[in-house]
Formats: structure tokens, sequence, C-alpha cells
């Protein structure tokens, strides 16, 4: 079949490869669609830069929910269930291929592709990457190119035909999921469930995350966001706290005071995570800088130097006791 413009959208070609079967789906929003899919340079080679069958699973997006490569939902929206078809793309459309492909990489890898969401806090993270970490996609981001993808659609499910999954919420969907997340980490943690409590604060946190990277960083409606996240992450530290994951927690909280160095509660949370590990130095510092931003917070932090102040009394008995016993 001679390839043909798509529904009159400027830069698609579409080729049928193998027909579909029955009517076209109803492709309502929040609707999910599943298929295969292959990417291949247009170079005489027909390159393959990605290939979901080689993977071994196939790939998922939600109709309406601002996919990364928008392109694929208007080639979907063109098909039947069991089609096959080749659309040739240009570089209009293509732009942004390589930052979706280093998701899909990762994910196929094992990796969390939003994991710098949930376990660092850096903000440099927040701006482009030098590199995207694969030459070929490098080479794609520099230079722009058309693009041929063959997909072979394998169904399409309403809304309520599935369980959806935070990061497959719309924009306002995160924002109202947010706080019952966030209180729902509460009630587990007050119950001792921190592990349970650390994965529904971790789920706000990629929400807000995800929602900031539509924001002009530093901007109004970026940094009400920062504040939200530092909060839930701060709650994170206080589980990790009961999972004895200190040096998880300095992570975390100086992480937080690079980049707002007023958090009060980080100072506190590092200081008893710096008591942990035997860091007299640096808990005594954190607690002053503590009372010096917040004075209201003198009988906190007094019950956390007299606390320090035990353990460490403990620790040098046990070292006393050690001594005379190597000398005994």
């Amino acid at each position: 079949m001679d390839a043909t413009l798509l529904l009159n959208v400027e830069g698609i070609k579409k080729t049928i490869l193998h027909g579909g079967t029955g009517d076209l789906p109803n492709f309502i929003t929040g609707a999910r669609v599943t298929f295969h899919f292959r990417t291949m340079k247009c170079d005489e080679e027909r390159t393959v830069i990605d290939d979901s069958k080689q993977v071994g699973h196939p790939m998922h997006i939600i109709i309406g929910n601002m996919f990364k490569l928008e392109v694929w939902e208007i080639l979907l929206t063109s098909m039947r269930v069991s089609e096959v078809a080749e659309f040739w793309c240009d570089t209009i459309h293509t732009g942004v291929y390589p930052i979706l492909s280093r998701s899909l990489r990762q994910m196929a890898e094992g990796k969390d592709p939003t994991e710098w969401h949930v376990h660092t806090c850096g903000l440099a993270n927040m701006f482009a990457y030098h590199t995207l970490g694969y030459e070929d996609l490098d080479e794609l981001q520099k230079e722009p190119q058309p693009l041929i993808f063959i997909i072979e659609l394998l169904q399409v499910e309403a809304p309520s035909q599935y369980q959806r999954e935070t990061w497959n919420l719309n924009n306002q969907e995160k924002m109202q999921a947010v706080p019952i997340l966030h209180g729902e980490g509460n009630r587990l943690f007050k119950l001792g469930r921190y592990e349970e409590a650390s994965n529904k604060y971790q789920e706000a946190i990629v929400c807000l995350r995800n929602l900031q990277t539509k924001e002009k960083p530093w901007e109004v409606q970026w940094l009400k966001l920062e504040k939200m996240v530092n909060t839930l992450i701060l709650n994170y530290c206080q589980c990790l706290l009961k999972k004895e994951e200190y040096y998880e927690v300095l992570e975390h909280t100086s992480d937080i005071l690079r980049h707002h160095p007023g958090i009060v509660k980080a100072y506190y949370v590092r200081a008893r995570a710096h008591a942990e590990v035997w860091n007299e130095a640096e808990a005594k510092a954190d607690l002053e800088k503590v009372l010096e931003l917040e004075p209201s917070m003198r009988k906190a932090v007094q019950r956390e130097l007299r606390l320090l102040e035990n353990r460490l009394e403990e620790k040098r008995e046990e070292e006393r006791l050690r001594c005379r016993n190597m000398l005994g």
C-alpha cells in the first residue's frame, strides 16, 4: 500500500502493513492503549533505535495525559486493534524522542526513570542533562531527524477497565492525590508501619516532581511545589530514621539544606541522624542552628542534647570496659 498523508497532519505518512479487526476503537480521554513499537532511523540500513518486543513487554500510554511524545497519540488513534502500521514522522514530531527513549531504556534495565525525583533532592536534576547516557540518543538530541515507527496496536481499555497508577494521573489528579497520599503516609507512620508510610511519601514526591517539570525553575508555582516536596522528603526521612537508615537521611537533609538553608526541620532531622552515627560535633552544630532559627524549639533541642550526651557517656563507658578487659 502506498504511503498516504495521515489525517491531513503535516509531517506524518502512514503505511498499513497488516490490517486490524473491527471498528476504530473509542479513544476517549483516560483510555489506556497498549502497543508494541519499533523505532528506526531513516537511513539506508533503517537502523533500529528501540524495539519493545526485544525488551519483552509492550508500551502503555493514557489518552489525553500529555504524553512526552504527543505524536504517538495521533498515530495510535488512527489504528484498529491488531493493526500493524509504519509511520514516517518528520523532525517536527520527533525532537523529544531521545528523552522518551532514555526513560524506556532505563525501565528496561530495571532502573526507575524517575528515581532522581525520590532519592535525591539536588535541584541540578531539574535542569537539562549534558548527556542522556546513551551515545546514539545524544546524537539524536544534537541533530534531530525524521524517524520511522512501526506500531502494532494490541488493546484499548476504557478508564473503568483498569487500575490507574499514580504516574497515569493527569496534572489536576496528581495535585489532588498529593494530600491524600501525605495523609495516608502520616496515618501509617503513627501506626508504626514505616515501610508503607515511606512508600506513600515517595509516591506523593513523584507526583510533585512531575508537576514541577512543567513549571519554570525558581518561579512562584515551582517554589510552592518545592516547599511541598521538601516537607514530604523530611517525612520520608522520619521513616528512614525509624528504619535505622541514617546515612540516607544525612544525604537527603544535606541536599535540602544546600539549596534551602533556612528549613529548621531539616537541621533537626539531620542532627538526629548525626547523633545516631556518633557525629557529635555535627549533631551539636545542627541543634545550635535549630535554636538560632527557631528559639521556641529550645525544649526539643535540650532533650536531643541530653539524649546525645547519655548515648556518648554509654559509649565511653563501653570503651573503658573494653580497655580494662584487654588489659586484664
